[in-house]
């Protein structure tokens, strides 16, 4: 990914400013200097849904089937927070820039592409463990839904939620870059170590990567949302202070 990987959140939502006060102040003989520095510092989300599908994209390790270490991935929720979801009235809505929007029940995502991995889930508190995940390569569905060329970043939102000490309800939701998701081990699993995904787990639906921290594969996945900009919202845990990117 080139530069990005080192901004940090603040820095970007900084270049992200300058580049609409550039926009604002018209054209100047410095401009075009400084434009081209925050392109090139940027360049990984600006390239378009096509380019990135021909771009090589390093595969994280991958492990045999008698690596799996079924303890040790930890569940972090806490349990009157994981949702009630009822996987045979279950949609996943995909929309925002795309051509064709859609709304997937469960069994629609299990006939389409198929992946299987076992990779090492890394999580910022500082544990890790090797599992299988299996489920619809994130990619897949991308190019069924034909991103429109403005499309930078994918929005996920969660049917989990807690409630604070006031008794007021909040969700989860995450943004990634679009890189990312076209990543080929980026996938929507519904498969945990060979068995249907635990509710605990993020049944029926949750992201899986390799290549990102623990805390930006949300669980429960509801609705996908493509983006030309981040949102006011970029992620509950980012908005809480954790760094946006969370790259391996």
């Amino acid at each position: 990914m080139g530069h990005f990987l080192q901004l940090g959140r603040r820095k970007f939502i900084s270049l992200s400013g300058m580049s609409m006060l550039l926009a604002a102040c018209g054209n100047g003989p410095w401009q075009n200097q400084i434009e081209n520095k925050l392109y090139e510092l940027s360049d990984p989300l600006n390239r378009n849904f096509e380019q990135l599908l021909f771009n090589s994209q390093t595969l994280a390790q991958e492990f045999r089937r008698e690596d799996i270490e079924p303890e040790a991935l930890l569940i972090n929720s806490a349990e009157d927070v994981v949702p009630q979801i009822n996987q045979a009235e279950y949609r996943l809505n995909v929309g925002g820039l795309v051509a064709k929007p859609m709304s997937l029940s469960l069994e629609d995502i299990r006939a389409l592409p198929y992946r299987s991995e076992i990779i090492r889930h890394v999580c910022v508190e500082g544990w890790a463990a090797i599992v299988q995940w299996g489920g619809l390569p994130l990619v897949e569905l991308l190019k069924r839904v034909e991103p429109k060329p403005e499309a930078r970043y994918v929005f996920f939102r969660s049917a989990e939620g807690f409630r604070n000490s006031e008794g007021q309800m909040y969700g989860f939701y995450e943004t990634w870059d679009m890189a990312s998701c076209v990543h080929p081990q980026t996938v929507l699993a519904y498969e945990k170590n060979f068995e249907p995904m635990p509710v605990d787990n993020g049944a029926p639906i949750r992201l899986a990567s390799p290549i990102k921290l623990g805390y930006k594969q949300i669980k429960w996945v509801t609705e996908i949302m493509l983006l030309a900009a981040l949102p006011e919202q970029i992620g509950y845990w980012i908005d809480q202070g954790y760094e946006w990117y969370g790259g391996l």
